[in-house]
């Protein structure tokens, strides 16, 4: 059977979509297969939150180079630079707050700390129970349900042969490359990667290479339409809540506050009392929502790996099969992750390192063998 593609993308999510328009642009015939639609996993149920404060210090290049990336896609994604305010409400969230965003800065995100006062100044309907707090000028958000849209025109633009509702059932090796099974049809590549999230855990232990990865059921919650109380995305020193009011005037509320369920089950559930906690600090920090009525909240899938920083190399024991999945602030960061992971694909030099997935593995040794 003659080889087809150069390469085969598996998931339509940002990583996915941004690997593969980088291969096409460099020359490769690229297939691209999605079980869903583009952007319907992750990438298109986040509330769409483009904070540096609260990245990862050791990924903080790679957020400001993505966060570059989507101010560049401007209307057509709805990014706003709209600014960034953190709080703190005691005198130990404040040193935390004044701790985490000290390493940010030292790596090289424009963050300044600034009173509580300050803050009220910027955000007038903020609580007056703040003791301290931190803004960044650069932080905003995109409109996370464009994304599918958006990565389909550029998909096409590109020359990538894209298949959307197209599980991918089997993953083989053959003689030079690899072959995919979609239903009834078979498709064969040179190479392939799996840029599945938080099915690659699943996935990677089909292909006999369990990677160590957790998987979390993050909520997300949209009040109906508000008179203007926030003009900033607003967070909490804890980490525990991300909040910001749309142009339509509804409200997003997240922070990573737990659901239930697990990818293979489908869409996860919201779970009631972790809901009203994220609800409950939300108020806190903006009175003015004890009015406001929730219509919505969905909860969206989180891969993430032991050391919390991504997978992005080959696949151990594999020569030809690629992963990149568990990048947290993947929604910022996915657009240059994508970019990085296309150049080491086309065998170019990425402009900065990727996380070899192997260092999760005991045997080193026998996992780079060429076994398939």
């Amino acid at each position: 059977m003659n080889q087809q593609y150069d390469c085969a993308v598996v998931g339509g999510g940002i990583m996915g979509a941004a690997t593969a328009i980088r291969l096409a642009e460099g020359g490769m015939r690229v297939l691209l297969c999605e079980a869903q639609q583009l952007g319907m996993g992750a990438s298109g149920v986040n509330a769409g939150t483009l904070s540096l404060q609260i990245k990862r210090v050791s990924l903080m290049p790679y957020a400001l180079r993505g966060h570059a990336i989507w101010a560049q896609a401007g209307d057509e994604v709805g990014f706003k630079e709209s600014g960034g305010i953190t709080l703190a409400f005691t005198e130990h969230e404040a040193e935390i707050l004044e701790e985490r965003m000290t390493a940010r800065i030292n790596a090289g995100a424009p963050i300044e700390m600034i009173t509580g006062e300050r803050a009220r100044e910027l955000e007038p309907h903020l609580t007056d129970r703040i003791v301290s707090a931190s803004y960044c000028h650069a932080d905003g958000y995109a409109n996370s349900s464009l994304t599918g849209a958006y990565y389909r025109r550029k998909l096409i633009a590109a020359g990538v042969e894209v298949l959307e509702l197209t599980s991918v059932d089997e993953i083989e090796p053959t003689d030079g490359g690899i072959t995919l099974r979609t239903g009834d049809r078979l498709h064969t590549a040179r190479r392939a990667l799996l840029a599945t999230g938080a099915w690659t855990k699943e996935i990677s232990a089909r292909l006999g290479v369990p990677l160590p990865i957790r998987v979390r059921i993050n909520t997300v919650s949209v009040t109906e339409r508000m008179p203007k109380l926030a003009k900033k995305v607003i967070g909490h020193a804890t980490g525990l809540l991300t909040l910001k009011q749309s142009t339509n005037g509804t409200v997003l509320i997240g922070g990573g506050w737990q659901g239930t369920g697990t990818p293979e089950a489908g869409r996860g559930q919201v779970a009631a009392e972790t809901l009203t906690s994220n609800l409950r600090l939300a108020q806190y920090a903006l009175p003015e929502l004890v009015d406001a009525r929730i219509v919505r909240c969905w909860t969206g899938f989180e891969a993430n790996s032991p050391d919390f920083l991504p997978m992005a190399g080959r696949l151990p024991g594999w020569d030809n099969l690629f992963v990149l999945c568990c990048v947290r602030g993947g929604y910022t960061i996915g657009p240059y992750m994508g970019r990085l992971m296309g150049d080491y694909i086309l065998g170019r030099e990425p402009e900065l390192p990727l996380f070899d997935p192997i260092r999760f593995l005991e045997n080193h040794e026998q996992a780079t063998s060429p076994s398939h």
